[in-house]
């Protein structure tokens, strides 16, 4: 009994020792928790780092007084005595102060050690880019500002593989990525224009807090707005970009600033937050743009307006609430662009027409008005702060419409386009004019590196409904009588005849689409350098319009997985497999009116991902197979008119494709004042299988290689303190201006069984000089396209865009 009694001493007093417990929370002056701060104890073995939400626990401090000291880039240290009594549990509290003339915390690709804003709307996981099995690059506001990026397009070029695929005129922004063309574009995780193409829309960047780029088909079973596990996009394979709106940070400073630069480009902006009484519980934010001019191209005009406000409640440190709004409304005129002078469209000769000279006319305009609204919550469970809902309803109403011109050449003839395809009839017609309303409703139980036995977890499991009413309507086609030269500009008149008829409305096509799903994932940490990522989405697709009487409902399961291992601190290995499906094959008929079964979408994944220097520095290696499988295509007439039977859209099946390939990035401080952003793509895509296009050939638009590369640097010391040098280059290589087809087939009312033309590759090189003069006002100067470089982004044949020729630009802020 004495020895039992004995034991069980030795066990209590083993136990008291080793159950005293420091925890806290770390905070920034503003109230935002501030992750990855250093926490020690000076003199001893006990050490930490904050978590995302800045909580800390440091477990087994033996009784005693210490020194805490916590720490992080951007903020002064702070140092206080704590003491620890035997078998308690310590709470503390600590706000970090900026440190003043440090370099800002906010690195090119976001804050260092934090989840982005916004992520988990398409990863649905609180986990960091470098935690994720998917690829993810963040473009942050601050490299925005540095490049003085004026879109969406300007922005992506920063992440290596995304590019631009058309501008339709330049005035939208369909972007592709891993020869995918038009990948979906959200703002806040939702879909605000819906068209399968990925057409792509405008947006103004003042409001944007963030861009994520999330590639590949992984981005399919993960993201929200794309109707999770579903590729109902053209381009939805390579991925998706993501417009993250700015919210308030509970601080309270603002900032104004005027550009004005090239053809007549005048921008002021605003950005405003601050708290709403003495509790510091409410916060608010409005920022805002007007604009005017920007457009290179003599007579053609520019206006928009983009107002964002927003709230936030935190009624107490476990819950907070975001109301969000964002409006934008853009006139702009619709460019017709040039011609290729090539007889039969067998070569690349572009007609570099002069800036100074429009083939349009000055009523092509171009309309389109957008506003997002979000609700949104979070809720921690726990005393821990580890397990939380989360929920939230999106809504967003799109509504676009235009006037373009179309050219049509003269047939070839003697002394008359026999030799270069210059003489054209004009005509005008509606640009695609849609209204796109689209609701969502999203809910989340998610736990963080929660412990069950020796095994940790980061789960979620999550509910969501997605429905999109969509109303488009055409009208006639008007032909403008008269023949232009574009090499004379005396032929070509800007301004429409005066007995010019007005458009019939010839049709309206109402439809409504709609998705639910439940999502289920889980990181499992099975060692301290393994971890494990499994996944599973069920899906519903329910879709009715007057053009597919017979599609009702379809369901399907989508499986993710994937492995991470940790060499060291800091060095990541990383390998995923997922699978997407395409529903609009079973609504689709072919000529006997027989449907399509499903079509799919397999990845493999694999790379490295790492950090160096404290992650100052992050190094990235991408490896990719995407494979999509009974793919359909649906048929034109030469007139480039959708063929129809019974009312139904015809189809027919076109086989398989592959793209594979490479992709290495490289971003942050090569030095504590030198920004540095690099990176290359290897694209290899081909039709593989097919009965339509020629075996091996490349989809259109797909470039082989890519390349970017951006430097900054800031003087930190001496006279020339707060002067800011930066530079950089964009590659996009040459790509097929369309498919290659087997003989006896159109594609949009082109004969593309030859071996299409390629765009030339084009280099852009820009720079910027900026000045803080003090807290309060700074300076830029910008320089785009400084060699003048002559590139174009073409749709086929219809849309051939020129790239923006040099253009300079000043910019004034004022900070308070």
């Amino acid at each position: 009994m004495n020895r039992f009694f004995l034991l069980a001493c030795l066990i209590l007093l083993t136990f008291s020792a080793w159950s005293q417990v420091l925890e806290g929370r770390v905070t920034a002056e503003s109230g935002e928790p501030v992750p990855s701060a250093s926490v020690v104890l000076e003199g001893t073995r006990w050490g930490t780092a904050t978590n995302e939400n800045g909580h800390f626990t440091l477990s087994g401090v033996a009784p005693g007084t210490y020194q805490l000291l916590v720490s992080s880039i951007g903020y002064k240290p702070n140092s206080r005595r704590v003491a620890i009594r035997e078998g308690h549990t310590h709470r503390v509290a600590v706000v970090l102060q900026a440190a003043a003339g440090d370099l800002e915390v906010v690195e090119v690709f976001g804050a260092r050690g934090k989840q982005p804003e916004k992520l988990d709307a398409i990863t649905r996981l609180p986990l960091k880019p470098s935690d994720q099995i998917q690829s993810i690059s963040v473009i942050s506001d601050k490299l925005i500002e540095q490049q003085g990026a004026l879109t969406v397009i300007e922005g992506v070029r920063n992440v290596p593989g995304v590019y631009t695929y058309s501008t339709y005129g330049g005035v939208k922004e369909s972007i592709s990525s891993r020869g995918f063309r038009g990948i979906p574009t959200l703002k806040n995780g939702v879909r605000v224009m819906t068209d399968f193409r990925g057409m792509g829309y405008p947006t103004d960047m003042q409001g944007v807090e963030n861009i994520q780029v999330m590639k590949g088909a992984t981005s399919l079973t993960q993201g929200l707005g794309q109707a999770s596990g579903q590729a109902t996009d053209l381009g939805a394979p390579g991925g998706l970009v993501n417009v993250v709106t700015k919210t308030p940070k509970f601080t309270n400073e603002g900032a104004v600033s005027l550009r004005a630069g090239s053809w007549g480009l005048f921008r002021p902006t605003f950005d405003v937050q601050g708290l709403l009484g003495d509790s510091k519980k409410i916060a608010f934010r409005v920022n805002g743009a007007y604009q005017t001019g920007g457009k290179f191209r003599k007579g053609m005009e520019y206006e928009s307006f983009y107002v964002n406000p927003s709230l936030a409640i935190r009624p107490d440190d476990k819950t907070q609430i975001t109301l969000e709004m964002d409006f934008y409304n853009v006139n702009q005129t619709i460019d017709a662009g040039t011609v290729n002078l090539s007889v039969g469209n067998v070569a690349n000769q572009i007609y570099d027409i002069p800036d100074d000279r429009m083939l349009g006319f000055k009523t092509d305009i171009s309309t389109s008005k957008h506003s997002t609204y979000t609700a949104s919550f979070k809720r921690y469970l726990d005393e821990g702060n580890k397990l939380y809902v989360r929920g939230a309803v999106y809504r967003s109403v799109f509504d676009t419409d235009a006037v373009r011109t179309s050219l049509t050449a003269l047939a070839a003839k003697k002394d008359t386009n026999d030799r270069q395809v210059n003489f054209y009839r004009r005509s005008i017609s509606h640009n695609l004019p849609r209204l796109d309303k689209n609701t969502v409703i999203q809910f989340d139980l998610v736990g963080e590196e929660i412990e069950t036995g020796a095994i940790r977890h980061t789960f979620m499991v999550g509910a969501d409904y997605k429905m999109t009413n969509l109303t488009e309507t055409s009208y006639n086609t008007i032909n403008i009588p008269g023949i232009i030269n574009v090499f004379d500009p005396s032929t070509i008149s800007n301004t429409l005849p005066y007995n010019t008829p007005n458009f019939t409305k010839t049709g309206e096509t109402i439809s409504t689409t709609t998705n639910m799903g439940i999502t289920a994932q889980d990181v499992i940490y099975l060692t301290d350098w393994l971890k494990a990522f499994v996944g599973v989405r069920y899906s519903t697709n329910q879709s009715s319009s007057p053009l597919n009487p017979g599609f009702t409902r379809t369901h399907f399961w989508n499986p993710l997985g994937g492995v991470m291992v940790t060499v060291k601190k800091g060095l990541n290995l990383f390998a995923s497999y997922t699978n997407s499906t395409r529903p609009e094959n079973v609504s689709q008929v072919d000529e006997n009116g027989n449907t399509f079964g499903n079509g799919f979408v397999n990845q493999l994944e694999a790379g490295i991902k790492s950090d160096w220097l404290n992650n100052r520095l992050r190094f990235n290696l991408t490896l990719y197979r995407i494979e999509q499988k009974n793919l359909i295509e649906q048929l034109y007439d030469v007139n480039n008119n959708p063929v129809t039977s019974n009312g139904r859209y015809v189809y027919r099946a076109s086989g398989d494709d592959r793209r594979q390939g490479i992709e290495v990035e490289l971003t942050g401080r090569v030095l504590p004042n030198l920004e540095a952003i690099i990176g290359y793509s290897l694209i290899d895509a081909k039709y593989r299988n097919t009965v339509v296009n020629v075996e091996g050939s490349a989809p259109n638009n797909t470039p082989k290689h890519t390349f970017n590369g951006w430097l900054n640097y800031t003087v930190d010391r001496g006279v020339l303190k707060n002067l800011m040098i930066g530079a950089g280059v964009y590659y996009l290589g040459e790509r097929p201006y369309n498919d290659w087809t087997q003989v006896g087939y159109l594609t949009h009312g082109l004969d593309t069984s030859k071996e299409p033309w390629y765009n030339k590759a084009y280099t852009l090189v820009n720079a910027q000089v900026g000045y803080q003069f003090n807290k309060q006002w700074g300076i830029r100067a910008l320089g785009n396209n400084l060699f003048n470089t002559v590139g174009y982004d073409a749709y086929r044949t219809s849309f051939i865009d020129k790239i923006q020729p040099r253009n300079f630009s000043g910019v004034v802020t004022y900070r308070f």
